[in-house]
């Protein structure tokens, strides 16, 4: 008969490329159940990407921190997956998250080696679950639904500083970022009525709600995306979106109205316009399924898993 390992007597390497937000949560969610964490991150250069030299460092760094008094090694993005695999004593829990399997040639071979290799694989989506011909465990990010929860418009656009009779879309990327295309969404939002497109980004991540709730619609115009965890967070916020069909979007919108996804110019116009006259808030609260426990719980489950 097995015995399941107590999340207190767990001690955990996390490994990854990007201290993110949703991975500190994935972090403080663990860590509020008992397991012991330590943070690695690979590290970047001052200017420029990452490359060999700075994934040796990070190889050396994992070699040095006694990997022994570790109960295993939970690697984050598929790219980093071979640097766990190449210390030979403790399992490694694989996450990948989305772009690693969805992204350039190189970058999907590789991650799928290293998803082959790994003692356990983690899919957050089921877009990027179907990409896999390797047995996986369905856990989906966690979105903090304390932080992000509906609040009053009027109250939040005194809060930001925008005006109360403003038909606001958010877009809240980097417009310099060419994947997320930004002069999409001024195209898009230019076609619509009476509707102003808000480009926010650089703001502190705990007053992103406010600018979610002081928004009538979330627009997406991405090229590609692993996520975006921006959706699950106005999905929280009951905040309609509208979205090309990238990453999660289709599965976390499933029975979420208003909201629209679509691909082309005119459909997006079309789909925005839509939202903003039906003026009112979606059902997304009700329907989201990521909260931080879900987390939490899945994830000891997988690391119970592998031990036992």
């Amino acid at each position: 008969m097995t015995t399941e390992t107590d999340p207190t007597d767990l001690r955990v390497l996390q490994v990854t490329t990007s201290n993110r937000s949703f991975f500190q949560q994935q972090v403080q969610v663990l860590e509020e159940r008992g397991v012991e964490c330590e943070t690695l991150v690979v590290p970047r250069p001052r200017s420029g990407g990452r490359g060999p030299r700075e994934y040796l460092s990070a190889y050396l760094q994992l070699l040095g921190k006694g990997i022994a008094d570790f109960d295993l090694v939970h690697v984050n993005y598929g790219l980093i997956g071979p640097l766990a695999l190449c210390q030979p004593t403790r399992p490694v829990v694989m996450t990948l998250w989305g772009s690693d399997v969805m992204g350039p040639r190189w970058l999907r071979e590789v991650s799928r080696v290293a998803a082959r290799g790994s003692d356990a694989v983690i899919a957050p989506s089921k877009p990027l679950a179907r990409q896999l011909d390797v047995p996986h465990e369905f856990v989906p990010f966690g979105v903090d639904t304390d932080l992000f929860e509906p609040t009053d418009r009027d109250a939040a656009r005194e809060r930001v500083g925008w005006d109360t009779d403003e038909r606001v879309v958010l877009f809240p990327y980097d417009p310099d970022r060419p994947v997320k295309n930004h002069e999409l969404a001024e195209r898009v939002v230019a076609r619509v009525p009476n509707a102003t497109l808000k480009t926010v980004t650089g703001v502190a991540y705990e007053a992103v709600p406010d600018y979610m709730n002081a928004s009538d619609a979330l627009l997406v115009t991405s090229d590609y995306e692993s996520g975006p965890m921006s959706v699950c967070e106005a999905t929280a916020c009951n905040l309609p979106v509208v979205s090309r069909d990238v990453g999660f979007v289709s599965d976390v919108l499933e029975g979420v109205e208003p909201t629209g996804i679509a691909d082309t110019e005119d459909e997006l116009v079309a789909a925005l316009t839509d939202v903003l006259d039906a003026e009112k808030q979606s059902n997304g609260r009700s329907v989201l399924d990521r909260g931080l426990d879900r987390l939490g719980r899945d994830l000891v489950r997988v690391y119970q898993k592998v031990l036992n």
